[in-house]
């Protein structure tokens, strides 16, 4: 029997998905060769690459002033590829600080320019979106996390900025309504909404990564990404297909209003139960919340170890939360199911004091 997941990330896959997944890995549309095995310069993988990005686009409401690009790695090269394609010696980037994933953007930033943070929540411990912004004379691009996996928060909208926006959704991708107006470039590792881990998805405006860095490796630019269509080198070619497969799943299930609306209900009803408990609390404040990570606390470290304990007995597995900062967390993606989310409350009704 499959577990709930929990994880956040790699996270939970829609089922269907990987049904077919597994018929794909085997015969890849009657081809008699598995997905795993094909030339990724072959016809059979060319329509494989052709239709993930029609879908990408379908699902994203993209137009072709974007480039839809296939990158054979995790959001975390992204903190330092940005930079090295975007950023030079006496050019400053503004970065919105939200947590952990922004302070490492801006660790590796200061390696290629000056770092200005033009907002930060660190003195609230992260419980929400900076709502206040002081941003330097003239940013080259400004730099935001739309949804906080290990803090819990999500923005709303994105910041109106005065530079092009650079975003890190890596776990809120394709979970609402795309902004696209304002933005240079979106990236996100697949691992949460989108596929597998060891492959990322950028939409990037195709004047603005023309603007990028030339005396770089290939592979290092975003611009050889977009000429060669992510196939400079072997591409991860499951990690396309399951990310075609994701989207048409998608749209399939009311595409991304579809998908907002699923998730604030599932959202919803978590935090309702944390806010009326006598022994869970929600770490993210009202207005700043994610639909997507839900981080909590129990009364006592021994009170959140007993849940674990329980819930993993119970077959809900992946919730303790990140290492940095302890607590619980439940992820619960696109893919996660709704009555995996009763469950959880159930369960925290059960251990909740009297």
């Amino acid at each position: 029997m499959r577990k709930l997941n929990f994880s956040s990330g790699p996270a939970t896959l829609p089922e269907e998905v990987l049904r077919r997944a597994q018929e794909a890995i085997w015969d890849l549309d009657g081809s008699g060769i598995g997905l795993l095995e094909h030339s990724h310069r072959g016809p059979e993988f060319m329509r494989v690459l052709e239709g993930a990005e029609a879908a990408v686009r379908e699902v994203g409401g993209i137009g072709d002033e974007f480039a839809v690009l296939f990158v054979t790695c995790g959001a975390t090269q992204h903190f330092e590829m940005v930079p090295r394609n975007f950023l030079a010696t006496g050019e400053t980037v503004d970065v919105c600080h939200t947590g952990v994933w922004s302070g490492k953007v801006i660790e590796e930033a200061k390696r290629f320019g000056t770092v200005h943070v033009a907002c930060s929540s660190e003195a609230d411990m992260f419980a929400s979106v900076p709502s206040t912004f002081s941003w330097s004379a003239s940013p080259r691009y400004v730099h935001y996390t739309s949804n906080e996996t290990i803090y819990g928060t999500e923005w709303a909208a994105p910041p109106t900025a005065p530079a092009p926006l650079v975003c890190d959704a890596s776990s809120d991708i394709f979970s609402r309504p795309l902004p696209l107006a304002n933005h240079a470039l979106i990236y996100a590792g697949a691992q949460k909404n989108l596929g597998p881990s060891g492959i990322s998805l950028v939409i990037a405006d195709k004047k603005f990564i023309e603007t990028g860095a030339t005396k770089l490796s290939p592979l290092a630019q975003y611009r050889v990404y977009a000429k060669e269509r992510s196939l400079h080198n072997t591409p991860n070619t499951f990690g396309v297909w399951m990310i075609g497969e994701v989207c048409r799943w998608i749209l399939a299930h009311g595409g991304l209003a579809g998908m907002a609306e699923a998730n604030a209900r599932k959202a919803t009803r978590l935090y309702d139960f944390l806010d009326g408990s006598r022994s869970w609390r929600a770490h993210a404040k009202p207005g700043s919340r994610s639909n997507m990570n839900i981080t909590f606390r129990g009364a006592t470290p021994a009170a959140e170890e007993a849940l674990l304990a329980a819930a993993e007995a119970k077959g809900l597995s992946g919730l303790r939360g990140h290492r940095s900062v302890g607590g619980l967390r439940a992820s619960i993606y696109n893919a996660f199911p709704e009555e995996g989310v009763q469950q959880l409350v159930s369960l925290l009704q059960e251990h909740d004091a009297s």
